[in-house]
């Protein structure tokens, strides 16, 4: 069973930097669609970045130009590169995926969730 992992959250200073990384475990096959969510206190989970099997990107549009997903299958691993932080970017941020992976012989499709990890915008 695939699990997921998210590092690098933390407290910023409005107009920091802050790296997030989501590692996958497991006998990895294929990533499908990945992506990260964020949810701020007393509001519904927004995606925020996406990114296909393909390489198609896409942002939240509160997000455009200063956050960047990327990933590195080789080390099935998925970032999220944020700058230029303001407070309204403060939530617990979550990665997700749809992964196909192999235990015991058998092979399983399905869609995992990280724990999360806070991110806060503060002075």
């Amino acid at each position: 069973q695939v699990q997921l992992v998210e590092s690098g959250g933390g407290l910023v200073q409005p107009g920091g930097s802050l790296r997030l990384s989501c590692a996958a475990s497991g006998t990895i096959i294929r990533f499908y669609d990945m992506g990260w969510h964020r949810q701020a206190p007393g509001k519904q989970r927004e995606l925020v970045a996406g990114i296909t099997a393909e390489g198609n990107i896409n942002y939240a549009d509160s997000v455009k130009g200063r956050f960047t997903i990327s990933r590195d299958n080789a080390k099935n691993t998925m970032y999220l590169e944020m700058n230029s932080l303001k407070p309204e970017d403060t939530a617990v941020y979550y990665c997700n995926g749809d992964i196909l992976s192999v235990k015991g012989g058998i092979t399983t499709r399905r869609e995992s969730w990280g724990q999360g990890t806070q991110v806060t915008v503060s002075s």
